[in-house]
């Protein structure tokens, strides 16, 4: 039985699980999970950084407009930076 969708994987957001396709997540798609008015609010900015992550990346930073590529259990952390 052939299926359609792609894998899904867990990831975790600020400790709240979500199902998301493998591949990759932007910064914009993490941070629009956390705070679902992420994007009607551009003066705001915020601060990414993950853990379990691919192999020669485990850990590091997201900043806005980059992406990276998940694997299930990747957990993200999203705090408030402020003004742009």
């Amino acid at each position: 039985m052939a299926k359609d969708k792609k894998k899904e994987v867990t990831i975790f957001v600020e400790g709240t699980p979500h199902q998301w396709p493998k591949g990759e997540i932007s910064y914009e798609e993490v941070v629009a999970l956390e705070e679902p008015c992420f994007a009607s609010n551009p003066n705001i900015t915020y601060s990414v950084t993950y853990k379990r992550g691919m192999g020669n990346k485990p850990e590091g930073t997201l900043v806005a407009g980059a992406s990276v590529k998940i694997k299930d259990g990747m957990r993200f952390s999203v705090s408030e930076t402020g003004q742009s």
